[in-house]
């Protein structure tokens, strides 16, 4: 995977934000763990996620 734009950075941040919100948030609402808002959670967790990931394939390419 090449990423040669900003756009495409702040694109697959977008992405994993949103699957994490998806994923983390309804995980965290299933376990009735709401001390923190879920969705925010699952925000910050994906994003950090994606970073990662992005990190890691321009290590890679």
């Amino acid at each position: 995977m090449l990423i040669n734009s900003n756009f495409e950075v702040g694109f697959l941040l977008v992405v994993f934000s949103l699957l994490g919100v998806v994923l983390i948030g309804s995980m965290f609402a299933a376990l009735h763990l709401e001390r923190w808002h879920p969705r925010l959670v699952g925000a910050t967790v994906g994003a950090l996620v994606g970073l990662a990931v992005i990190e890691a394939t321009t290590m890679i390419t």
